[in-house]
């Protein structure tokens, strides 16, 4: 019992060293360059120059002598950057990711389930590196951002990255068969199609995408990672199909008990190549393939297919010719291309120096139009192109004379293509056009609404895998508070849809009703209210209003009250509808005070007031609360006098106005 701690603490110790052990190899630029974390510059620099001159490949002689250099050069570029230091995931790892799945271990200092951890990396490192996944490890406490955004929750952590998009792994590092499933269902959809005997015909009949064709004969009932990696890497340029079917494995006679990859170009009758291993690795099958991954005559239909096909070479001597068939989207071309293809096929100058391949002149319009000499009129369509590209966007070109006609004799345009590429390929001779051109429209490329719907599934699913088990109950939560706020507004909005349908039948049924009888006629009549001016009411009646509205006031008293205010409802009554009037009534006895200093404030100098409440009665107010102004209405004479003069007529009125107050 006294050496049971220190037992612990032993195994604690070799934990930790087997850890650091096996995340020092997993692409790390401070292992590769053999530097501390907290190297200087200077130190990083003399570790690189050291090991570049160890492992260049014109100096030593160890097999993975150009492997090495390559790594330890990436390594310096990328620590001798401060900037680049801290961006590694984002121009390193994404978009390597496009082609290769990444495995990211995200860990700390002294996190025990990290140690228990590092025997099961190491056997990931060993099982799934020879496919073709790259690793990489981030210490979780160094790169906080970079935690925050793949949505890093617990440690440690595994991260697979495939073409920029995050799927983070929930389960414990403990099971590599858990993990090969997790990266076998994160891969494309029907990356690999499944082929049977009903369409195997389709299926390599579909070259037209301008992709290869590639079948995947194994013994197993599914398709095993190794070749979903590669044909992952590989999926813009060759079409993968797996066959679990005795009938086409008899038609091209591969055996049972051997893994089998056949390749086809056009001639879908007889693969151009094929690898038959017991168990084939993945460096075989990427060496085979790269060497089969273009038809023989090729579509110019991304900028990355010409520079494959027709790469830049600024050396005379060793230029590079690419010769072009210009042709347009329509099966009214197909013989044009069919014997240009055959032609291909059986040329003398089919070499490296030499590619053949078409262009479509109504996708690729730019392009083409931009080969055309200035000042000269040249038809493209079924003509032939000649051309040497010098860099990324200066290019020599040529026309050929004669167009590539099936319907007459095509031995003098031969003759003619042929004479005129051996004496293009001699040293001495230059093409006698140059321009400068565009990158090529990608054919392949997704649409606007097809990009945007990847987009949000994507961000959906990495949503999903980045929640834990305490985050779905909150998430799932807001979601249904969402939804329920969602259905009871529509819920709502349908009953003041009801309603708004029954008052609209009841005035159709009215309407109706009064159609029938000619001697009364009803019509709807706006209310008109009267408020009461109080100290309760004084801010909504005068101070608050709004701009251009006012407020007509009656004085009265508790005596008048059933005698003015019937009065006055019935003359105010054909302004009910104006939206900018209120009326209202105040009494006098509640509102002496406030209208005896109103009248004060109106006279030009200050006096007293004796105000009689009396001969108030039956004064109207107008009041502007916003402009702070008021006018008077008093009436002082009867209007039962005769022949009362003209000029006296409006003496009754009287309306003041006073400055703000």
């Amino acid at each position: 019992m006294r050496w049971a701690p220190q037992l612990w603490l032993c195994q604690s110790y070799v934990l930790i060293y087997l850890l650091w052990s096996v995340l020092g190899e997993l692409d790390n630029p401070y292992t590769i360059l053999r530097v501390h974390r907290k190297a200087s510059q200077q130190e990083i620099r003399k570790a690189y120059k050291q090991l570049a001159k160890e492992w260049h490949p014109d100096k030593s002689d160890h097999p993975d002598a150009e492997r090495r250099f390559v790594d330890i050069k990436q390594a310096y570029e990328l620590l001798s950057d401060p900037d680049r230091r801290k961006r590694q995931y984002d121009k390193i790892i994404v978009p390597k990711s496009e082609k290769i799945p990444y495995l990211i271990f995200f860990y700390t200092d002294w996190c025990f389930q990290c140690l228990q951890s590092a025997p099961y990396c190491r056997k990931i490192v060993d099982y799934l590196g020879p496919l073709g996944i790259n690793f990489a490890t981030v210490h979780s406490g160094r790169e906080p951002n970079l935690s925050r955004r793949l949505s890093i929750h617990t440690l440690p952590c595994l991260v697979l990255v495939l073409d920029g998009n995050i799927y983070v792994y929930k389960e414990t590092i403990t099971s590599i068969t858990k993990i090969i499933e997790f990266i076998r269902a994160k891969m494309p959809y029907k990356m690999v199609a499944k082929v049977k005997e009903n369409d195997i015909d389709s299926f390599l009949s579909g070259w037209e995408d301008n992709r290869v064709r590639s079948l995947i004969f194994e013994p197993k009932q599914s398709v095993r990672l190794r070749y979903l990696v590669t044909a992952y890497y590989f999926r813009h340029r060759v079409a993968f199909g797996y066959v679990n079917s005795q009938e086409i494995r008899d038609m091209y006679q591969v055996p049972n008990d051997m893994d089998t990859v056949l390749l086809f170009n056009e001639n879908t009758s007889y693969p151009m190549a094929f690898i038959r291993m017991k168990d084939i690795s993945t460096t075989t099958l990427h060496d085979v393939i790269s060497s089969n991954q273009y038809l023989t005559l090729p579509r110019l239909s991304s900028q990355e297919i010409l520079e494959a096909l027709c790469p830049c070479e600024w050396n005379k001597p060793r230029k590079k010719l690419c010769v072009v068939l210009v042709t347009e989207a329509s099966h009214s071309y197909d013989p044009h291309r069919q014997s240009f293809r055959s032609y291909a096929q059986s040329s003398p100058y089919g070499t490296e120096r030499v590619r053949f391949a078409y262009i479509y002149h109504d996708k690729q319009a730019e392009f083409v139009n931009s080969l055309i000499p200035e000042g000269k009129l040249v038809e493209p369509l079924l003509k032939i192109v000649i051309l040497w590209r010098k860099d990324t966007s200066h290019i020599k070109y040529e026309w050929v004379d004669a167009k590539w006609e099936v319907e007459t004799d095509l031995n003098e345009t031969t003759q003619l293509l042929e004479s005129k590429i051996s004496t293009l390929l001699k040293s001495s001779e230059a093409l006698a056009y140059e321009t400068f051109v565009k990158d090529l429209f990608d054919e392949h490329a997704k649409g606007t609404f097809s990009k945007i719907i990847t987009k949000i599934m994507n961000f959906a699913e990495s949503c999903y895998d980045g929640m834990n088990k305490d985050q779905i109950l909150p998430a799932l939560s807001v979601l249904g508070t969402m939804i329920f706020i969602l259905a009871l507004g529509y819920f709502m909005s349908y009953l003041v849809r009801l309603e708004e349908e029954n008052i609209q039948k009841q005035k159709a049924k009215a309407k109706s009703g009064n159609n029938n009888n000619d001697t009364t006629k009803i019509d709807y009549q706006p209310e008109l209210h009267l408020h009461e001016l109080r100290s309760e009411t004084y801010n909504a009646l005068v101070r608050l209003l709004k701009p251009g509205c006012r407020t007509i006031v009656l004085v009265l008293d508790m005596q008048s009250r059933q005698q003015l205010i019937p009065s006055f409802h019935k003359a105010v009554w054909p302004y009910r509808k104006n939206k900018t009037l209120m009326f209202s009534y105040m009494y006098i006895e509640r509102g002496l005070n406030w209208y005896k200093e109103l009248l004060q404030m109106s006279l030009p100098e200050e006096r007293e007031l004796n105000i009689n409440p009396r001969n108030c009665v039956g004064t109207v107010l107008s009041l502007n609360g916003h402009r702070k102004y008021f006018c008077v209405f008093h009436v002082k004479h009867t209007e039962k006098k005769k022949k009362e003069p003209k000029d006296l007529r409006n003496s009754g009125k009287k309306t003041v106005r006073v400055e703000p107050l």
